[in-house]
């Protein structure tokens, strides 16, 4: 008799196993269909209205909120709700690329209209459930636990979503200082940090309401990390196969939070591509006057400090009057590729004037400041040359602060009467004291 029994088990084992897959198959084309959908009306907007986008993805957050309370499906090794998993992580990803595409202006407009309409189901659902003894269309008793609960868990998933949204927007930016300007792994990254904290958060009143198992947080946590992974892929291949411009963007401020948010990602891919010295491709002047008093107090705001250097090419009337104006572009274009080649990766090279460079590098104290200036004075005579043996030299005043000053101008000042110096010492040095 153990056989029979045991085939029967196993029968059923295998049938939960399939059934498990299937239901695994069913969400990923569920994220599927959700993706292509949004992402539709997104790459629209400019056609049919970024209202369109807003009210869809807000409409979503109905249903999410109610499947997140009372509709779970087996996967292998989970019982997850497919509401939190596929469609909350498919949101927090579009209001990522929302901001990247538009601004944070316009996904303020989704949070906040999320946040009051949902205060309102709240309320209306606290008065409704003063009605006596209502009743479903069949006159079947209505579920006003359902209502109050799902009223509950919307304010507090908004509220949640508020948070969210803040937060992967700044851990985007942020992660850009550290991966560069790689989009997808950005993405990545700041989903699942989010997509953890808002599952942790989430969980807990869910677990207080509902009186859901730890099971449903550990595979809820899971699935929503698989999905992060299944909608950034989507959308590299959104962005691959459809770049754009950035769109024109609103000139309205923002009075909240979200002020510091708008337009950052924008107007720093903006400067990236503008403000640079058309002949030799480092940053010009003026934006050395409009971020390096910025970089000079962040440096010491961190407790880091800064040095500046000015660089100035030894005798270059000499050189535009004796071999041309021509080989005195070349010998400028080969200064700043000898700069450029000497920098660290947060270090900033700027065309100042003629013939003169400023370096400005965050962490150095006097004595490092003055032997990386040693490095670059030799790089240029390795690589900028007159022929016939002839290379040519800079002379190079450092400044540090805050030893020597505070603020741009100070730093500029004692560094440029520092180069003089170096300049009457016979140049071809570096003079940093």
């Amino acid at each position: 008799m153990a056989r029979p029994v045991a085939r029967r088990r196993s029968v059923v084992s295998r049938g939960e196993d399939r059934m498990q897959i299937y239901n695994m198959i069913v969400l990923a084309l569920l994220a599927a269909v959700y993706f292509l959908f949004l992402i539709t009306l997104l790459h629209w907007r400019h056609r049919i209205g970024i209202g369109v986008f807003i009210t869809v993805l807000g409409t979503m957050h109905f249903m999410e909120t109610y499947l997140a309370s009372a509709f779970y499906v087996h996967v292998p090794m989970a019982t997850i709700s497919p509401g939190s998993a596929v469609l909350f992580a498919g949101k927090l990803l579009m209001v990522l690329l929302l901001y990247v595409k538009e601004d944070a202006a316009t996904v303020r407009q989704l949070i906040y209209g999320l946040l009051v309409g949902n205060v309102m189901i709240f309320v209306l659902g606290q008065v409704l459930n003063l009605q006596i003894a209502p009743v479903t269309a069949d006159g079947a008793p209505a579920d006003e636990r359902l209502l109050r609960e799902l009223g509950i868990l919307m304010m507090w998933g908004t509220s949640l979503l508020y948070i969210d949204s803040i937060a992967i927007i700044l851990l985007y930016e942020r992660l850009g200082g550290l991966l560069g300007r790689g989009t997808l792994p950005r993405f990545f990254l700041a989903g699942a940090m989010v997509l953890t904290f808002d599952q942790i958060g989430f969980f807990g009143l869910l677990h207080w309401v509902t009186d859901a198992p730890p099971s449903v947080f550990w595979g809820g946590l899971a699935a929503k990390m698989v999905m992060n992974a299944l909608f950034v892929a989507m959308t590299g291949l959104y962005l691959h196969f459809f770049r754009s411009n950035v769109p024109v963007m609103a000139s309205k401020g923002i009075g909240d939070i979200f002020n510091d948010l708008t337009y950052r990602e924008k107007y720093q891919d903006l400067l990236a591509r503008t403000g640079r010295d058309a002949l030799t491709g480092v940053l010009d002047r003026g934006r050395l006057e409009f971020d390096g008093p910025e970089l000079v107090r962040e440096a010491l705001r961190q407790g880091q400090g800064a040095s500046l250097m000015i660089l100035d090419a030894d005798r270059f009337k000499e050189i535009n009057d004796r071999h041309g104006h021509l080989k005195g572009d070349e010998v400028l274009r080969d200064i700043a590729s000898a700069l450029n080649g000497s920098l660290r990766r947060n270090d900033r090279v700027y065309r100042f004037g003629g013939e003169e460079f400023v370096v400005i590098c965050r962490d150095l104290g006097p004595g490092p400041a003055c032997e990386a200036a040693e490095r670059m004075r030799g790089r240029i005579g390795a690589i900028a040359t007159l022929g016939e043996g002839r290379t040519v030299t800079v002379s190079i005043g450092v400044a540090t602060a805050p030893e020597d000053g505070t603020t741009l101008l100070e730093l500029i000042a004692v560094a440029d009467r520092r180069l003089y110096r170096a300049k009457a010492e016979g140049r071809n040095r570096v003079v940093g004291d």
